[in-house]
């Protein structure tokens, strides 16, 4: 019995694709085995400590500094940011817990958040891959504890005769109900529960400043009562709108963009009568056969990030220079803890236009050969002289991108009379069309093929 197309198709969604060599150890692997090792590989959570100390607990105010104390705080800022994006990109591209992994990136776009201070973001990264397969009402609770969090929707504010609504209308609007099942009634009612929700300036513990807190009694959701923040988000989970809204998130990042009513139903049922736990969730969505229909598969866009992660897994690269994964992001646009608002990136087919597809496309041929696609075939005179410029351009390539493929490794991978066709078979998702095989027809080497096929907007979908 082979499954290596179901198998391919449930790393490149559970996780960030496959090798050559896993793929085919685990080809005659039933799918319940395959989802079963999949979990087990991602039981252990291991949290990123790229970030040691928070320099925002400075005695003094930032505009009680001198210049050249600020230039100081600012430079920290962006090595502090650099080491934690490159710490995280290195452990979604090395390892064996892909599953965590790609969960903990889904949730860090659902509880988008975008504070100064990489102490608190990866703090708040690590509460996401902890509770990533866990219990989601378990990560709401702390997730909406965290300095990240209080101090991105400005919860620190909220006090009494002053409540702030900015952290009760997204708890509802992007973390749990969604738009349309609330009042504004309702976040009213839910901003007085959370008033005294605050985190202490000194080491960025939670603490509940009860002198800030409205004791008054408060009507939310239909239910009247003294409530706090812990009864606020106990009312919105027993709610199954949550579960429902939480699938729906969860079937456009798994399964299809195209939401299907019959299955995010389905998926509701589970999640809800598991009480918000992840892992028989996830099971249930991996071993449903729907989830395998020609219709999923290969159908969604990568993010920047799985694409540049799902590259670094295959081809084994290393880069020498972080700087550099930072402009790829930059420019494909999703830099890691640098979500655009509050709502997150919206994903989908809006990561592609016309220029990101074209740096895409251009990206595996600068990491794995310093800019330069070999074309086969007879070259007129003006490829000749573009190809002469490109040689010449390739050693500042080189230079600038510092990123070594290991290619041993790749090709070691690899059956030695693997025919082209079925090496777009294993690099592609999307069903291969007449185009793709008369390109990939053409004569060349191995290595060659592989960077032409990366090239290509097919290897864009997962």
């Amino acid at each position: 019995m082979n499954n290596s197309k179901q198998i391919k198709h449930l790393y490149a969604r559970a996780g960030f694709g496959i090798t050559f060599e896993d793929l085919h150890d685990k080809e005659n692997w039933s799918i319940k085995k395959s989802v079963r090792k999949l979990f087990k590989a991602s039981e252990k959570v291991q949290p990123i400590a790229a970030v040691t100390e928070n320099i925002d607990l400075r005695p003094k105010p930032f505009k009680d500094l001198t210049d050249d104390e600020k230039r100081m705080l600012n430079q920290d800022r962006n090595k502090q940011e650099k080491a934690l994006n490159d710490a995280w990109i290195k452990q979604m591209s090395t390892t064996d817990a892909q599953l965590r992994e790609k969960m903990t990136l889904f949730w860090h776009n659902h509880f988008a958040c975008n504070v100064g201070n990489s102490y608190y973001e990866q703090e708040l990264n690590n509460i996401e891959r902890a509770n990533a397969l866990g219990n989601f009402k378990t990560m709401l609770l702390q997730v909406s504890q965290t300095p990240a969090m209080l101090q991105f929707l400005n919860n620190q504010q909220n006090q009494k005769n002053h409540p702030n609504e900015n952290f009760a209308r997204e708890l509802m609007e992007l973390f749990t109900l969604g738009r349309g099942h609330y009042t504004e009634q309702d976040i009213k009612e839910s901003a007085r529960s959370f008033t005294g929700w605050a985190y202490n300036g000194k080491d960025g513990a939670f603490r509940f400043n009860q002198y800030v807190h409205d004791n008054g009694i408060k009507t939310f959701l239909g239910q009247t009562a003294n409530f706090c923040g812990e009864d606020i988000i106990n009312i919105i989970v027993s709610n199954k709108q949550t579960a429902t809204f939480i699938c729906t998130k969860l079937y456009r990042y798994l399964v299809n963009e195209v939401p299907d009513d019959a299955h995010i139903a389905e998926m509701a049922d589970v999640f809800y009568k598991n009480n918000y736990e992840i892992t028989p969730l996830l099971k249930f969505v991996f071993q449903a056969d729907w989830f395998y229909d020609e219709k999923n598969i290969g159908n969604l866009v990568k993010s920047p990030v799985e694409f540049l992660v799902g590259l670094n897994r295959q081809f084994y690269i290393n880069y020498q220079n972080p700087d550099v994964l930072m402009q790829f992001q930059r420019t494909l646009g999703q830099v890691l803890f640098r979500p655009p608002n509050v709502a997150g990136w919206p994903g989908g087919r809006s990561w592609i236009d016309s220029s990101s597809l074209m740096y895409r496309m251009k990206i595996p041929s600068t990491i794995l050969n310093a800019g330069l696609i070999d074309f086969t075939g007879k070259a007129t005179p003006e490829d000749e002289a573009y190809l002469a410029a490109q040689r010449k351009q390739q050693l500042n390539v080189i230079k600038r991108v510092q990123a070594t493929p290991d290619w041993d490794k790749f090709l070691k991978e690899l059956p030695k009379d693997i025919s082209h066709e079925e090496m777009a078979r294993f690099l592609l998702e999307p069903e291969l069309d007449k185009t793709v095989i008369d390109e990939v027809k053409q004569p060349g080497d191995i290595k060659t093929l592989a960077i032409q096929i990366t090239s290509t907007p097919e290897y864009q979908l997962c």
